[in-house]
């Protein structure tokens, strides 16, 4: 009887994509499985030929001379024994190749598992104060962490001996369940993949190749940094798993709250308090900077909230750049704790004023008249 033609077989065109080809296997697979239809030799038939049929086309060379010479070319190639069979490399094989990713990679043609990892990264957050962020500091940390096993050296095993082959797997690191015609291997639950097992184990570390210590770090802050900014130490973080490489350490800063300055990307923010003479008839104030105190000229008729700018006396970003700005904000200050004296001359004071209010008071004067407005077009 003459055979289908593979592409027929599968349902797919033949200039379908490799992946095309694995979805529709796979669709079609899971339909005509013995599993699912018990006792349908009609479907076990249909599902030899989409096995046979996906051996051929999921292989670069065999499809090739398929595309070529047709059935003639891959006569003998589709399995052991001739097409359709399903012995080692057969469909054990293929179901791997299709179905791992359901499975975990369970299934199929799956090797041994390496027993050298890499060490697990770390993070340590660090706080610093506003000065140390903007100078850069450098810090010792102590951080508990998982570190080589000095008596084995890292292997896990008591000195004289070695790790020996898994008497399970055969040091193959999977095994293999069958299930009527076709196989199914899995990780091997002895050695958990790895093809040899510690018969011997290291007194210190109990076959783990580390132990938990923990060590002191010196790390250097650059200037500039923020909150957010990360500094990686290579080879700082959990060593590795039977001799692999150790993980990196992540140092994650966070500046804490200043006092008297607040921080915005290269700007520094801080509020001046003056008094209300100071601020209608002006004056020199001495201000805080990072760097010391410096003189700031008040012009006369300053009013609250104004902005002043000192240049260059912010921050250096530490990617680098011009430094920022201080911006200082002005807020007037109303005295308190007045003698009868006092209260008597402010009194004198705003009489005289009142005799010519919009002139000495525009931004109230506007505002009321705005209020009056507003009422008068309701």
């Amino acid at each position: 009887m003459s055979k289908r033609d593979y592409y027929e077989v599968l349902g797919v065109s033949r200039d379908a994509s490799d992946r095309d080809i694995k979805k529709a296997y796979r669709r079609m697979a899971m339909k005509y499985h013995p599993d699912r239809n018990p006792g349908d030799k009609e479907s076990e038939d249909r599902f030899k030929e989409l096995s046979e049929a996906y051996e051929v086309l999921s292989d670069s060379q065999k499809k090739a001379a398929y595309d070529q010479y047709g059935h003639a070319g891959v006569d003998g190639q589709a399995g052991p024994g001739g097409a359709g069979g399903f012995g080692a490399g057969g469909f054990g094989d293929i179901f791997g190749d299709v179905f791992g990713d359901i499975f975990g990679g369970a299934a199929g043609g799956g090797g041994r598992r390496s027993r050298v990892h890499r060490g697990a990264d770390l993070r340590y957050n660090l706080e610093l104060d506003l000065e140390e962020a903007v100078r850069g500091v450098e810090k010792q940390i102590r951080i508990p962490t998982l570190v080589a096993c000095k008596r084995c050296d890292g292997s896990g095993t008591k000195a004289g001996s070695k790790p020996q082959s898994c008497g399970t797997c055969g040091g193959i690191g999977q095994v293999r369940m069958q299930q009527g015609f076709f196989s199914v291997q899995q990780t091997c639950p002895a050695c958990h993949g790895e093809g040899t097992v510690i018969k011997d184990p290291c007194p210190d570390c109990r076959g783990q190749g580390r132990v938990q210590e923990s060590k002191t770090l010196s790390v250097k802050i650059p200037p500039g940094v923020d909150t957010g900014d990360r500094i990686r130490l290579a080879g700082e973080g959990e060593a590795g798993v039977h001799g692999g490489p150790a993980g990196d350490l992540f140092v994650q800063v966070a500046v804490r709250e200043h006092p008297i300055f607040e921080r915005d990307g290269r700007n520094l923010f801080c509020e001046v308090p003056i008094s209300f003479v100071d601020a209608a008839l002006g004056g020199e104030l001495e201000v805080p900077t990072l760097d010391g105190r410096v003189k700031l000229k008040v012009p006369e008729e300053t009013q609250s909230g104004r902005l002043f700018r000192l240049r260059g006396k912010g921050v250096t970003p530490v990617r680098g750049g011009a430094p920022g700005d201080l911006m200082c904000r002005v807020l007037v200050e109303t005295p308190v704790n007045l003698s009868k004296r006092q209260k008597e001359l402010l009194r004198e004071f705003q009489a005289s004023l009142d005799e010519k209010y919009e002139k000495h008071s525009p931004k109230k004067t506007s505002f009321f008249d705005g209020v009056k407005k507003f009422f008068e077009d309701m």
